[in-house]
């Protein structure tokens, strides 16, 4: 997901989840986190390092145009001998299925949570080799500066997608506002809520936004897509998630494969090109800098989607 949104998830989760990425009775295919984050392939196919005589490797992504991925591409062709392909989606939904009929050999856009629910819902076995980062989910309020400030039995809104609700749960509980089931999972859902300071009302994740500017809420959980829309201040935000942090692990951004390409050495060395510097200045240029890069072995992304989809799978009975 571009990576704030499924991708929350850039904005892309997923958002994506990414980067990027709506209502939980209907299907995951609409989320984006979220990465952050809705029609068709545009069919938009971006080649850089040229040569006939290279090998080529095709990345599906949501954010072609954006430079940094020039920069990943030349770095691709320098260093590794390797011509880049990018073939650009606009709706999250088509990435995984593209990768799964080898139209793809690699897709960038979502985070751990989504790649989870494609494979459950699809019964498919796609694979993260490399991790890129996580984009914070804050919590804004406009009259006070802490969640401790907020006053018992206000308003917050999160967002009602599938995806989003249960992070904005996990970040409410972070901030000590709600307490969940078991301590909560990423398919906690508003019925998981077993004691709380604040009223949790789920919103369109396109709606939080204006709840919060309108006064409706006291405080709002927003993508990032969305806060930038609605002008909302970086001094607004009164918490957000640790990134480090074991709640924080299914919304890692990454690169997927084939299960069967899994061990590719030449795919696990473009992911890991991500985090030349080069590259991760144009994602924060292109990010207003809310990127904060992980690097994760492949072994425990693999793990962590386990768990992850186990939670899902769990959801869906």
């Amino acid at each position: 997901m571009s990576e704030s949104s499924v991708a929350d998830e850039p904005s892309n989760e997923p958002q994506l989840p990414p980067r990027r990425w709506n209502r939980r009775r209907v299907t995951w295919l609409a989320s984006v986190a979220v990465v952050l984050v809705a029609g068709l392939v545009v069919g938009l196919v971006l080649s850089f390092g040229g040569g006939s005589d290279a090998k080529t490797v095709s990345i599906g992504v949501t954010d072609a145009s954006q430079p940094y991925w020039k920069t990943f591409a030349s770095l691709a062709k320098k260093k590794l001998g390797v011509t880049v392909k990018y073939v650009n989606f606009n709706d999250y939904s088509q990435p995984n299925p593209a990768l799964k009929e080898k139209q793809l050999d690699l897709n960038e856009f979502q985070h751990i949570q989504y790649l989870a629910n494609y494979n459950v819902t699809a019964h498919d076995d796609l694979q993260p080799i490399g991790a890129t980062a996580v984009y914070p989910l804050p919590l804004y309020a406009l009259k006070y500066s802490s969640p401790s400030a907020l006053p018992d039995g206000v308003k917050v809104a999160i967002p009602n997608d599938a995806i989003n609700e249960a992070r904005g749960l996990l970040v409410l509980q972070a901030a000590k506002l709600l307490t969940l089931k078991d301590g909560g999972t990423a398919f906690s859902s508003t019925s998981d809520i077993e004691t709380h300071k604040v009223d949790v009302v789920t919103l369109d994740a396109s709606q939080t936004a204006g709840a919060l500017q309108s006064g409706s809420v006291a405080a709002a959980i927003v993508n990032n897509n969305y806060a930038t829309s609605a002008k909302l201040a970086q001094s607004n935000a009164i918490f957000q998630d640790d990134p480090a942090s074991s709640a924080a692990a299914p919304y890692v951004n990454i690169f997927v494969s084939r299960a069967a390409d899994k061990d590719n050495e030449t795919y696990l060395k473009l992911a890991a090109l991500y985090h030349d510097p080069s590259v991760e200045k144009g994602v924060q240029t292109s990010n207003s800098g809310t990127a904060v890069f992980r690097t994760v072995s492949p072994a425990e992304l693999q793990a962590e989607l386990a768990t992850v989809q186990k939670q899902a799978e769990a959801a869906k009975k």
